[in-house]
């Protein structure tokens, strides 16, 4: 085993005060700005955008830089069908009965229901996979850590770079996901994590009238 090589961080900036105080509010009320929509537009957006917020979203920290994931990106209108045909069988399961009283009496604020028309119309579809393991160039299994924790942190990044950028988003996560794995090509030591649902929102679209909970009801400070 090499001695670990470290090389300077000449990349961090540090700001004033006054200017860091500002940067975090400036940065808070972009972010208040982002919204999960439910009626996408079928305009094209560029696929550069994409692969940027992509690169973005595989900055993130991880556990022992073994960067657990993999990012599917879905344009075809084929396989897009598919991925609805499939989602909807298992969110007619869910809506009619697996789900119970109280969870669907959360979710009716929200309008959503088995029909996820969504799927076929935003230009992108991207299926975010969560690897237990690697296999190097030699075919031996190579043992990754802190999964989900480390996809559900590249996940937040991207859903930020796509914000960014000017895009809307929808977390999607029908249950069971493992059709995605046959329909995306993706081996079975991989699980889905999540299907994103990206384009520009439709010119009316509408989103439910919720609040987020106070800086008092989601942080101590001791």
């Amino acid at each position: 085993m090499h001695a670990p090589i470290f090389v300077p961080h000449i990349d961090y900036e540090e700001h004033p005060v006054n200017e860091m105080k500002k940067r975090a509010s400036d940065f808070y009320e972009f972010l208040k700005k982002r919204r999960t929509v439910r009626d996408f537009s079928d305009r094209p957006v560029p696929r550069e955008v994409i692969e940027k917020c992509l690169l973005a979203a595989g900055t993130a920290p991880n556990g022992a830089n073994k960067q657990p994931w993999h990012f599917v990106v879905v344009s075809d209108p084929d396989v897009k069908k598919k991925i609805r045909v499939e989602a909807e069988k298992e969110e007619h399961e869910f809506y009619n009965r697996r789900a119970p009283e109280d969870w669907l009496d959360d979710l009716f604020p929200l309008g959503t229901d088995e029909n996820k028309p969504f799927l076929e119309k935003a230009p992108y579809l991207i299926g975010i996979f969560a690897q237990s393991y690697n296999l190097n160039k030699n075919g031996k299994k190579e043992k990754h850590y802190y999964v989900k924790e480390s996809v559900g942190i590249a996940t937040g990044m991207l859903i930020t770079a796509l914000h960014h950028s000017g895009l809307a988003t929808l977390t999607h996560t029908p249950s069971p996901m493992g059709f995605l794995n046959e329909i995306m090509g993706r081996p079975s030591h991989e699980k889905s994590f999540l299907l994103l649902v990206v384009g520009y929102p439709e010119d009316d679209v509408k989103v439910p009238d919720i609040t987020k909970k106070s800086l008092e009801e989601i942080a101590s400070f001791i």
